[in-house]
């Protein structure tokens, strides 16, 4: 399973690439095979504002839906287009084109509580 040592991840499976005061979020490759095949993301075109800790979005699939959960605060500047059509991307490369959003992080300390890749390796049973 693949668990790349440049991201940051959370306990509830989401990955975050950080570059600079911008942070790319999506869902891990264990998450989504967990879900199985993935039929639609749900977060609103119009939100702005993520909140670390809350609800961003859900996830649909074919037999359940889960909440995506932010792991930072911060004001959204791009939401993946290409997974309103394809959301399969999620289960075809979920580090890659699979991403979900894009934002610009608030507060870096809220990173501070992240999983490093050896700990979320650590937290799946890998």
């Amino acid at each position: 399973m693949d668990i790349p040592e440049n991201l940051k991840y959370t306990k509830e499976h989401e990955w975050i690439l950080v570059d600079g005061n911008m942070g790319t979020i999506g869902i891990t490759e264990y998450a989504q095979s967990e879900l199985g095949d993935i039929v639609f993301l749900d977060i609103d075109p119009d939100q702005k504002e993520i909140v670390k800790g809350e609800t961003l979005g859900t996830i649909e699939a074919v037999k359940t839906v889960s909440d995506i959960f932010s792991p930072f605060t911060g004001t959204i500047v791009e939401i993946n287009k290409a997974l309103t059509d394809s959301p399969e991307l999620i289960n075809k490369d979920p580090f890659g084109d699979g991403w979900m959003i894009k934002a610009e992080i608030k507060n870096s300390s809220d990173l501070d509580d992240l999983l490093d890749s050896k700990a979320y390796k650590e937290l799946i049973g890998q």
